[in-house]
């Protein structure tokens, strides 16, 4: 007997596909490398950081105290503070210089010679240089309008203004005198814009 033969009508087996091919992993580089995972066992205990200790403080610095002048030092140099203004006959300025340079130099020593000087100071700066300067002005209006009223009519003011840094002059060579004997002097207006807060200082004997 013949063995029956298989049906040929069955559908083909399909071909085998290729296999896919995966690329070799390349190793990681050294820093991209995952840390180890630390355990409680493994992690180390951090003492707490000790506050740093702060340096000493320095001592406070002590002043030096100023000696206080002796009475015929102050005299001498209230005197000059106010003998200054003569210099402003030949500098025309440098009276209220000199007067300031004293106050700055004895402010700290002497209540007296600073009072004084700081007069001298202010009266210069108001009565000689101010009124000198405002008289110069007056005579160069007046005189550029005598043509004219208005001109004459200036000429009196700026003759008396001329005189007041003539009367400052004296008023200066007053207040030298005075305190050259220890006097507590002041000058009209002046004295009471630069009294200090404490009040006159006074005399000196």
């Amino acid at each position: 007997m013949e063995e029956p033969k298989p049906p040929s009508d069955l559908p083909p087996e399909p071909p085998l596909e290729p296999e896919p091919i995966i690329p070799p992993v390349e190793p990681l580089p050294p820093s991209a490398e995952i840390p180890p995972v630390s355990t409680p066992e493994t992690q180390l205990e951090i003492p707490p950081a000790v506050p740093p200790v702060p340096p000493p403080e320095a001592p406070p610095e002590v002043r030096p105290v100023p000696e206080p002048m002796s009475p015929g030092s102050e005299r001498t140099w209230a005197m000059i503070s106010h003998l200054s203004i003569l210099l402003n006959l030949f500098t025309g300025f440098l009276g209220p210089i000199v007067a300031l340079i004293i106050y700055l130099v004895f402010k700290d020593r002497s209540r007296y010679v600073a009072y004084q000087s700081m007069q001298s100071f202010v009266f210069q700066l108001v009565f000689f240089i101010g009124a000198g300067l405002l008289a110069a002005i007056v005579w160069i209006i007046s005189l550029s309008l005598a043509i004219v009223l208005v001109g004459c009519c200036l000429i009196p003011f700026a003759f008396i203004l001329s005189l007041v840094p003539f009367l400052a002059l004296v008023y200066g060579v007053v207040g030298a005198v005075q305190t050259s004997s220890g006097d507590d002097f002041r000058y009209w207006l002046v004295g009471d814009w630069v009294l200090p807060k404490g009040g006159s200082p006074g005399p000196v004997y």
